[in-house]
């Protein structure tokens, strides 16, 4: 069997990782570098907290623990050291209250911390006074995304898939069996089947097919496609996981650096007029991690990008087979971090024949009208991507 995967960032490495060492003659097909959307600018946040409906939630968790076996015996890309959050108002407190009420029902393991045992967890934290609640989720974790991609590109071609980046799709033909790939350079790639994980231009590359694919695309700044992230340079901390709070949100990240996010300051976002290192932006940013972690007070912001998350039109991931086309296979994920593992196998298994019932929800014949649902609403609360 032949199988083209098109797109080389988390999610298609992943894909095509599985398929080849399952024996399957695989060719990746990346328009740009590997790894140049939204891999390269994402929290990486590993997890399954507050997320909905609850299929949403049961596969996100399955994608927590995908993450855990895959890096049992230990690997570069996972830090799997637990998530920290500050309730520090009433209203974050009863949110977090209920949903933590919700992950227990789901057997989702958290833990409430004291502000003294939060300090212990992180000695160089700054626990607001007056601090409602704090939580702890012990199985949550982050990831640094292109050491996880250079691995699953490495297992790939090791088990021998191709891979061709640099190689933009420009056409997708039925025959009748498979199709026909065509790039711009001019080349045509006989598959049996197409794996389409293009990341925010799935739709796009899907649509060559005559396929719905439906993702919001970045309209205007601040809306939910986008988001700052700041990374500092390199700070001595006590700091080993992920910590949340209403102003900050805060990782290790590689080299000793420090990876920042804060939601309320995303209404400004604009992919194509990004801040730099000396903006006001970037000082806003050090104020708050000063206010968040201790001997931060040197830390300066090295660089700031503006992500651009690939979104479902209606919030949830969108795999499976086309409802137009039986050879094309879709996926598109706002969660692509968390589930790359588990989707790398769970595709692979449907790919050749089998079925994943983890994914049955998430179907792209949800959209076969050529509906678009309403759009998800802006994530705004603490510690959300």
């Amino acid at each position: 069997m032949n199988v083209i995967v098109i797109g080389a960032g988390i999610v298609g490495a992943s894909i095509a990782a599985g398929l080849a060492e399952s024996g399957t003659a695989v060719t990746v097909l990346e328009r740009g570098r590997s790894g140049g959307g939204a891999t390269a600018t994402s929290y990486a946040w590993v997890n399954a907290n507050g997320k909905e409906p609850t299929s949403y939630f049961a596969l996100n968790a399955a994608g927590v623990r995908a993450h855990h076996e895959l890096a049992r015996d230990g690997a570069p890309w996972f830090v799997p050291g637990g998530h920290l959050e500050i309730a520090a108002d009433e209203a974050h407190q009863r949110h977090l209250d209920g949903r933590i009420d919700r992950l227990r029902e789901h057997g989702y393991p958290v833990e409430e911390f004291s502000a003294e045992r939060a300090r212990r967890s992180v000695p160089d934290l700054r626990v607001p006074e007056g601090t409602r609640k704090v939580a702890f989720f012990p199985e949550e974790g982050h990831v640094f995304p292109l050491a996880y991609l250079d691995a699953m590109l490495g297992r790939a071609r090791a088990a021998g898939a191709e891979i061709h980046t640099r190689t933009p799709v420009v056409a997708l033909e039925p025959g009748d069996v498979g199709a026909t790939v065509r790039t711009a350079d001019g080349r045509a790639f006989a598959a049996d089947a197409v794996v389409v994980a293009a990341g925010r231009w799935t739709g796009e590359v899907a649509a060559l097919a005559g396929a719905h694919v439906p993702l919001l695309q970045f309209s205007e700044p601040g809306d939910v496609t986008v988001g700052y992230l700041a990374t500092t340079d390199p700070v001595a901390t006590s700091l080993d996981k992920v910590v949340t709070t209403p102003r900050l949100n805060v990782r290790p990240h590689d080299g000793g650096r420090l990876l920042l996010q804060a939601l309320d300051l995303d209404v400004a976002a604009d992919p194509d007029h990004v801040p730099a290192p000396d903006s006001a932006l970037a000082a806003e940013f050090q104020r708050r991690l000063r206010e968040t972690l201790h001997g931060t007070g040197s830390a300066r912001v090295e660089r700031l990008v503006v992500g651009q998350r690939v979104m479902p039109a209606d919030g949830l991931t969108i795999v499976g087979p086309s409802a137009e086309q039986p050879w094309l296979y879709v996926v598109a994920t706002h969660s692509g971090v968390t589930l790359a593992p588990l989707l790398g196998q769970a595709v692979t298994r449907e790919v050749l024949g089998g079925h994943e019932p983890l994914l049955d929800d998430f179907r792209p014949g949800r959209f076969r009208d050529g509906t678009t649902p309403a759009s998800p609403p802006v994530p705004r609360r603490p510690g959300e991507q």
